[in-house]
């Protein structure tokens, strides 16, 4: 493979998050999957395989799937979860070119508690203003097409959604955007933990301002790109061989 194809591309881009995912802990086990829409084949999507571990995880060793279950592509099997919720999202959200579904621990929590909400009450937070959806409806393990599209349809034209019970999906038009929301949204939801467990109430900003303030984010998107190149260059340093192609 070229190392400009944009397939490669997006091998190398997914194996990114999934790896710099296992070093800033938001990976659970073998569980928990990312995808991304191929790139010129939009019916079919790259996802990590099952069995093996975020940091051990290689460009040739992500699978590309369809919508139907099928391995069109590489040597493991999916998780049954990973069809059912990624294929139905790709497919039924164009938008969510990438979708990334995790169980990390600190927005998790607040998907536990009754009524949990990111609130608007620091500037992390405001990023997400108007961009996060909530899914109320817990209906165990996600193993039904009925299922990934009730999650679909929860999400509606949100960027994130919030399982109850369960955990979060955040997608995006890239691996990039995606992970940096991904990544700031369990930071956001981590500081808001820690401030609740003070028993004091939290200090919430007004709609006009948190709005305001997440334009003001979404006009620096570049950082998003910047932090993910970093973390490609940290890899390189610290895990030889991560880009591996070959099988």
């Amino acid at each position: 493979m070229l190392a400009n194809d944009p397939v490669t591309q997006a091998r190398l881009d997914l194996t990114t998050a999934l790896r710099a995912a296992a070093r800033h802990g938001l990976n659970e086990g073998v569980c928990n999957h990312f995808s991304m829409a191929v790139p010129g084949r939009p019916d079919h999507f790259l996802v990590n395989p099952q069995g093996l571990h975020w940091s051990e995880i290689t460009p040739a060793d992500l699978v590309m799937a369809d919508g139907e279950g099928n391995v069109i592509e590489g040597k493991y099997q999916v998780e049954a979860t990973a069809f059912f919720i990624h294929a139905r999202i790709h497919q039924g959200n164009q938008r969510a070119q990438v979708v990334l579904h995790t169980h990390m621990p600190y927005a998790t929590a607040l998907t536990s508690i009754r009524d949990g909400r990111i609130e608007m009450c620091t500037q992390n937070a405001f990023r997400y203003w108007n961009r996060i959806a909530y899914d109320e409806e817990y209906a165990g393990v996600a193993l039904s097409n009925d299922e990934g599209d009730r999650m679909c349809r929860a999400m509606g034209d949100k960027d994130i959604l919030f399982l109850r019970n369960h955990g979060v999906i955040v997608s995006g038009p890239t691996v990039a955007q995606a992970y940096d929301d991904l990544y700031y949204l369990e930071r956001t939801a981590m500081v808001q933990v820690l401030a609740m467990q003070t028993g004091r109430p939290l200090h919430n900003i007004d709609d006009a301002l948190a709005e305001h303030t997440a334009r003001q984010i979404a006009g620096e998107a570049q950082q998003a790109f910047l932090h993910f190149e970093s973390l490609k260059r940290l890899l390189d340093r610290d895990e030889p061989g991560w880009r591996r192609m070959a099988a």
